[in-house]
């Protein structure tokens, strides 16, 4: 049985099944279309950061990246997986990538991510579907397929991912993820110390929530709170991510875990405990030549 609280969170059990994927991931579509609203609301400040030519990429993801070379002498498209807003996707533009396709399952974010387009004249593709029914027609032709940070807890089948991953790639092409690191599920989010939370689970953990972190997105204009779509998340281990990779017929060549993040997970944990915990991790695969 689903453990809830007050607040509207539940424990869950992990999706078994293609219709439980989808039944999931058709939740989180209409709970990414009310947090839309946020993303439409920057988009005069989105559109001053990508014309500047900024970027939004992490100088881990950036790391790792370069360790193939500047992205302009061999990225000639880039394919980012739920793309959101488009933000990220466009500062692969302004990193060097000569061609930039975006996919998210959002369909008021592909929204957002095309004006933002239009607004910078910035040239991108915009595909709106689930990653795991991005079109065949994409097939083969990326040099890079990157997933963003926080992208992967909204999937709730890593293998079939891991097999878009590949199937998109050209021979030789890489893909790069970015994102937190599991061990941070387990944390209370609400000590200075180190602190196991109940009920979770390293190796077997999803969960559900209506409403956004303040911090992030937050309270929505015209939704009562509790009124928000139900969203589901799931937990992946580092090593279910990297053979999910591995068993699409890809080779790891970069696998990192890193002080770093890149949003407040555990605003409360003091520097100092922080630092004895892994915040964050890497892997860039590559599609064999043949």
């Amino acid at each position: 049985m689903d453990q809830m609280h007050d607040d509207g969170f539940r424990i869950e059990p992990v999706a078994t099944t293609a219709d439980d994927v989808a039944r999931r991931h058709d939740a989180n579509r209409a709970a990414w279309n009310e947090g839309a609203i946020a993303y439409h609301a920057e988009l005069d400040a989105a559109r001053e950061f990508i014309a500047a030519g900024r970027s939004n990429l992490h100088p881990v993801e950036r790391r790792n990246l370069e360790r193939h070379g500047p992205l302009a002498s061999w990225c000639r498209r880039a394919i980012h997986l739920q793309c959101a807003g488009g933000r990220d996707t466009l500062s692969l533009r302004n990193e060097g990538a000569h061609e930039v396709i975006g996919v998210d399952i959002s369909d008021r974010m592909i929204d957002a991510a095309r004006e933002l387009s239009r607004l910078t004249g910035v040239d991108a593709t915009w595909y709106c579907c689930d990653v795991l029914n991005t079109p065949g027609e994409l097939d083969g032709s990326a040099d890079l397929v990157y997933t963003g940070r926080g992208a992967l807890c909204w999937i709730q089948d890593i293998a079939g991912w891991a097999s878009v991953v590949a199937r998109l790639l050209k021979p030789g092409g890489v893909v790069s993820v970015y994102d937190g690191h599991p061990i941070q599920w387990l944390l209370r989010d609400d000590t200075p110390t180190l602190e196991f939370g109940a009920g979770a689970s390293y190796f077997s953990y999803a969960v559900s929530d209506k409403g956004w972190p303040e911090e992030y997105i937050g309270r929505i204009d015209g939704i009562d709170a509790g009124d928000e779509s139900r969203k589901y998340e799931r937990n992946w281990t580092v090593a279910e991510v990297v053979q999910a990779l591995i068993d699409a017929g890809l080779c790891v060549e970069i696998l990192g875990e890193h002080p770093e993040d890149f949003w407040d997970a555990l605003p409360h944990l003091s520097p100092a405990e922080r630092e004895r915990i892994p915040n964050t991790f890497s892997v860039c695969a590559r599609k064999p030549l043949r």
